[in-house]
């Protein structure tokens, strides 16, 4: 039985990480020279232009002659430029022109009450429409944004405004201070 002493054992280990770094290192690099050729071959090969029969026939006078013309030497099947012939499309019916819009008639403003007035919500969370003029009260609804309202009357301690929704008919209170009159 043959002893190993402890330099053999860290050259055995060096030798290991070693040869594990420069196999990494080889597979690295053949993996990226694979990817830089794909990428280049890629990236360098454009396809060529095709040349359409309108454009030939549009080309001026003096471009006309680096265009093979048919009795010329070169034919289209000794050319390396693929020829594309277009589908005939047929031409599109015209467009009829669209009749004016009748004009929409205003729906006419509903009738206020006396001392009421149009406003709109200006809290941007929107409000709560309660049963009465009480934060206690019941929520009946909500009122958006921006919403255009009718101010009935306000509470008599002036906290809160009695309004009418426009759209719905439905009445409640609101906080007051949160509108702009109109």
């Amino acid at each position: 039985m043959t002893k190993r002493t402890w330099v053999s054992t860290i050259s055995t280990v060096v030798q290991f990480i070693l040869g594990f770094i420069l196999g990494v290192a080889l597979i690295a690099a053949v993996g990226a020279g694979i990817a830089y050729y794909y990428f280049t071959k890629m990236s360098s090969h454009v396809p060529k232009k095709p040349v359409y029969e309108e454009e030939t026939k549009s080309f001026s006078s003096n471009q006309k002659d680096t265009v093979p013309k048919e009795n010329s030497s070169i034919t289209p099947e000794s050319t390396t430029e693929p020829k594309l012939i277009p589908k005939a499309t047929p031409e599109p019916e015209p467009i009829p022109e669209p009749e004016p819009e009748p004009e929409p008639i205003p729906e006419p403003e509903p009738e206020l009450p006396p001392n009421a007035y149009f406003a709109r919500v200006t809290w941007p969370q929107g409000l709560s429409l309660r049963a009465e003029p009480s934060l206690n009260a019941e929520r009946i609804g909500g009122i958006g944004f921006n919403a255009k309202i009718i101010i009935l009357e306000y509470s008599s301690d002036k906290k809160w405004q009695r309004i009418r929704i426009p759209e719905s008919q439905r009445e409640g209170w609101v906080k007051a201070g949160n509108v702009k009159k109109e």
